[in-house]
């Protein structure tokens, strides 16, 4: 199971999900930096440094370590047909135990966005965490007001939890959060009738 945690690589029609690469900082500075109106309203304020060489390198430390230790998979999404740097999701927080469950994070440049490939990265993502990792419960949040990422999770198996009260800083404010939970063996909305 270790050998299987510490080569990540993913495969869909579209994309190869894969840990960062130092040699990914051109594309992900430029990325972010051309998508940072996008992006801004809803993630937490980018450090001074965010688009720092040595930021990068520790994003990219942090994920090796990250992945070796079990604890998230932060995953790159790149197009197939040419390698563009499209986006990233991470399987975060991944606690074992009685709990066997994790965090779900992404993002999109703007560019690609509204394309599917999130909705593809993060049906891959939960099958590799469900049938690989052996996790039974993945949890999601975003702001009340993201309707497109409420959709998106929606439509990938994720069922709506309810409301964390000044869940994440986000643009420097404590904002509510709503929550979301895809279950390996989810039974909410099903019946034994039929």
């Amino acid at each position: 199971m270790l050998g299987s945690r510490r080569k990540v690589r993913i495969d869909t029609e579209r994309l190869i999900l894969r840990p960062p690469m130092h040699s990914d900082f051109r594309a992900w500075t430029t990325l972010r930096r051309d998508s940072a109106d996008f992006l801004t309203p809803w993630e937490p304020t980018w450090a001074p440094d965010h688009f720092s060489r040595k930021a990068f390198t520790n994003r990219v430390y942090w994920a090796q370590r990250s992945i070796a230790n079990g604890t998230a998979v932060p995953l790159f999404l790149t197009r197939r047909t040419d390698e563009v740097l499209l986006g990233a999701i991470t399987l975060d927080n991944i606690r074992r135990g009685p709990a066997q469950a994790g965090t779900t994070g992404y993002w999109i440049g703007a560019p690609h966005a509204r394309q599917g490939y999130m909705r593809e990265a993060i049906a891959a993502l939960v099958h590799h965490a469900f049938n690989v990792l052996d996790i039974s419960r993945i949890e999601a949040g975003c702001l009340p007001e993201n309707a497109p990422s409420r959709s998106l999770l929606e439509s990938c198996g994720y069922k709506y939890e309810g409301v964390a009260q000044s869940y994440l800083q986000i643009n420097g404010r404590w904002r509510n959060h709503v929550l979301y939970a895809n279950l390996r063996h989810d039974r909410r909305g099903k019946t034994d009738a039929g």
